[in-house]
């Protein structure tokens, strides 16, 4: 091949990536503003009053208000009572305690994140003591989807202590009306669980950080052909 066609070639694939890099980049900024909208509509969401058991079973799309503040008065459906495993507070593995809760003054039920307790790791089927107290309870909290679904062997679980809990699934099994959606308890420990949640993250930064990859990957390539191709290229060395 001659120098001129191989110049041609060299010349036609740094564009190809050059363009592939940029697009790439681009990309990555329209998601992080699209996730930047979101965060907003997530901020303005838990601004707006709380809602009251009845407002909330009123709801007619429970999942539109995700993040929403809640302060609901009910009863603990406390037999219907699930743990899950492996999941992580302040770094520390433990397990998720969820109950369901009987809205008060209807048929409704919650299914309630009520907070996290530490493993028996010597006796893996051990149940550590969870204080569910009998009658009208008022808890506060927001609106959240059911924790993320962790990799699982075999079928569907149904024993107190599981990997994963999917709402329509466990509302089947139970009986129970539950909503779509469920409840993270928050405020200070008690009856024996941590509730330090993590803060809602859409991940802006992420893209961000993808986006400036991908843009110093079009810089790198646009250095080596201009060195590559014009400098070594065009300008001859000085003889000394």
């Amino acid at each position: 091949m001659s120098s001129r066609w191989r110049f041609l070639l060299l010349t036609f694939c740094a564009l190809l990536a050059l363009g592939t890099t940029l697009a790439l980049g681009r990309w990555q900024l329209s998601r992080a503003t699209q996730k930047e909208a979101l965060q907003l509509r997530v901020d303005a969401r838990a601004a707006l009053p709380a809602l009251g058991s009845t407002a909330l079973a009123a709801l007619p799309d429970a999942s539109s208000e995700l993040q929403r503040r809640v302060v609901l008065r009910g009863r603990w459906v406390t037999k219907r009572t699930v743990f899950l495993d492996n999941r992580q507070m302040n770094g520390k593995p433990g397990l998720y305690v969820m109950t369901p809760l009987q809205l008060e003054g209807g048929a409704a039920v919650v299914l309630v994140q009520r907070g996290w307790v530490a493993r028996n790791f010597i006796d893996r089927t051990g149940l550590p003591p969870i204080e569910s107290p009998d009658g009208l309870v008022e808890i506060a909290g927001r609106l959240a989807a059911a924790p993320s679904k962790l990799y699982q062997f075999g079928e569907v679980e149904t024993g107190l202590i599981r990997q994963n809990l999917d709402l329509a699934a466990f509302s089947a099994e139970s009986g129970l009306p539950l909503l779509p959606v469920s409840v993270q308890q928050t405020g200070a420990a008690s009856e024996g669980l941590l509730r330090e949640w993590p803060g809602v993250n859409v991940g802006v930064e992420t893209h961000y950080g993808y986006a400036a990859q991908w843009f110093a990957l079009s810089a790198l390539i646009t250095a080596l052909y201009v060195w590559f191709q014009i400098v070594k290229r065009f300008i001859k060395p000085r003889r000394i």
